[in-house]
């Protein structure tokens, strides 16, 4: 029997019981998304809720009307109400746009290094909702959810954790071994488990918890005893990481070679799809501008 997600879940429970991970600080759920992951869960959301949710903020409302008028959701009008954005860009689009707002006001990131994480965190996750569209049986808004908060573990171990800076840059720049292997080295955890926890701490799907945990370990790839949902969010990750580093200019990952064409291939997506999503996807990219 291979590895389980009752093994993750323990493992999860035991880093934030007595492990490493014990002593940060992790933000809890604002509860305006709170209020909105209630609403969306039921058999039939109500518009008139989410538009009430999105409206009870001022800059949340301002960030949801400049998103839907942004040249990324090209409309014959403008929306120049929060209720028409949120018709416009439909429910579980406007949810996810609420979503990113609020992960972007409460986790903040103060650091050169990650200067624009956040920027790039929704390219990410809008590269994952447009190929899970083109995926049969991928759900493109957990997709989409996902993406935004892959790397989340990162900015929180930048606020929580003494050296963490340093470690970052080391991982960044360093070929001979992977990411999470110098920051377990140093601090003996990784964002990615600081990630998941992070998930499970604000109540996103269990299915994007494990994915944030193990989006560094390709070889759940082949472990059938770990859910396909799960492993199609790795994968994609993958390439929705590697699209939009294309994109920013940054130098190819050693990850991305060493694993992508396993990615790939899982996915059952060959190079030439890949080349025409990137034409589709830069002016998506480039339509990303968070204030």
């Amino acid at each position: 029997m291979g590895l389980q997600v009752t093994d993750i879940d323990r493992e999860l429970d035991q880093a934030r019981s007595e492990g490493p991970v014990r002593d940060i600080v992790i933000p809890p759920c604002p509860e305006l998304l709170t209020a909105l992951q209630l609403e969306m869960r039921q058999t039939d959301p109500d518009p008139a809720e989410v538009t009430r949710i999105a409206g009870s903020d001022v800059a949340m409302a301002a960030a949801l009307m400049r998103m839907a008028n942004s040249p990324l959701y090209s409309r014959a009008r403008p929306a120049n109400t929060v209720a028409e954005a949120v018709t416009m860009l439909g429910l579980g689009q406007a949810a996810a746009i609420l979503t990113g707002f609020l992960a972007r006001s409460t986790i903040r990131v103060n650091s050169p290094l990650v200067e624009h994480f956040w920027e790039t965190s929704t390219r990410r996750s809008l590269a994952m909702a447009y190929m899970a569209r083109q995926l049969y049986g991928v759900d493109a808004e957990v997709a989409q959810t996902c993406g935004l908060f892959m790397h989340v573990g990162i900015p929180v171990m930048l606020q929580g954790v003494r050296g963490y800076a340093g470690t970052l840059a080391e991982a960044m720049a360093r070929q001979d071994r992977s990411f999470t292997e110098t920051e377990n080295t140093v601090h003996r955890t990784d964002h990615a488990v600081v990630g998941a926890i992070v998930a499970r701490t604000w109540f996103l799907p269990p299915v994007i918890a494990f994915a944030i945990r193990l989006h560094h370990d390709f070889t759940v790839l082949r472990v059938s005893s770990i859910p396909a949902g799960v492993r199609n969010l790795v994968a994609l990750a993958a390439v929705a990481e590697h699209l939009v580093a294309d994109y920013e200019g940054v130098q190819a990952q050693t990850e991305w070679t060493r694993f992508g064409p396993a990615c790939l291939s899982y996915l059952q997506i060959g190079e030439s799809e890949v080349e025409l999503w990137i034409d589709t996807l830069h002016p998506m990219f480039e339509a990303v501008v968070l204030a």
